[in-house]
């Protein structure tokens, strides 16, 4: 059904809109909320694409990126982990995880955030308790 009348050339096919990053960005936050940039190895950006990425994300009040997930390697911690300190923000970290047959990492299984970042959570504290 899904492939008869939605997909491209079909008669219900609407093609994708994106916000921009500013818009989004300023979405989360005006609902009060803090915009993380999530799984940011699965965008295969280059160096110079990525470094434009935060530097944008930052400018319109972008505050975390996720550090651990479960699509990034341990490099990829690492690498992320030195990205949250470059640009000074939180950091977070999530499975991804959807079902036992999709997911690349069962729930409570990752590691913790490396030391000496600020996990995106603390930046919400005073509203949780």
């Amino acid at each position: 059904m899904f492939r008869r009348f939605l997909t491209e050339n079909k008669p219900g096919f609407v093609p994708h809109r994106w916000a921009s990053l500013k818009d989004a960005v300023q979405w989360i936050t005006a609902a009060g909320g803090v915009a993380v940039i999530a799984h940011p190895a699965r965008y295969r950006f280059t160096a110079n694409e990525e470094f434009a990425l935060f530097t944008e994300f930052k400018a319109h009040g972008g505050r975390g990126v996720e550090v651990v997930t479960g699509s990034h390697t341990p490099a990829e911690y690492v690498k992320y982990a030195d990205t949250a300190r470059e640009f000074g923000l939180a950091a977070s970290r999530g499975s991804d995880f959807h079902s036992p047959d999709e997911s690349h990492t069962d729930l409570g299984k990752l590691p913790y955030l490396p030391g000496q970042l600020t996990p995106v959570w603390e930046l919400l504290a005073d509203r949780i308790r």
